[in-house]
């Protein structure tokens, strides 16, 4: 039986969410992709990046609230009210 390594997959699954969310902050909002305009382009593309950065790794991200893009990257990807989270820009 094949044993794995929980918090290695967790990490793999996270970083995946996190890259999926990028995506569809660039479908949704930069490119407007089902009529969306509730969020400026550059600030969509701005999230995306911090999304990206966050699965990274990325040291300039550090201080970045990993569990809080997590739990938004979940609600963006279930269209599930987003913009109730503290990350979401203003």
């Amino acid at each position: 039986m094949e044993t794995f390594n929980s918090e290695r997959d967790l990490l793999e699954a996270q970083h995946s969410l996190l890259l999926d969310a990028a995506a569809v902050m660039r479908r949704r909002y930069v490119r407007g992709v089902g009529g969306d305009d509730s969020m400026s382009p550059t600030a969509a593309e701005g999230l995306a990046s911090v999304f990206e950065g966050i699965a990274r790794a990325e040291p300039a991200l550090d201080k970045a609230d990993r569990n809080e893009a997590i739990a938004l990257a979940h609600r963006l990807v279930d269209d599930d009210h987003p913009e109730l989270s503290r990350m979401w820009p203003a």
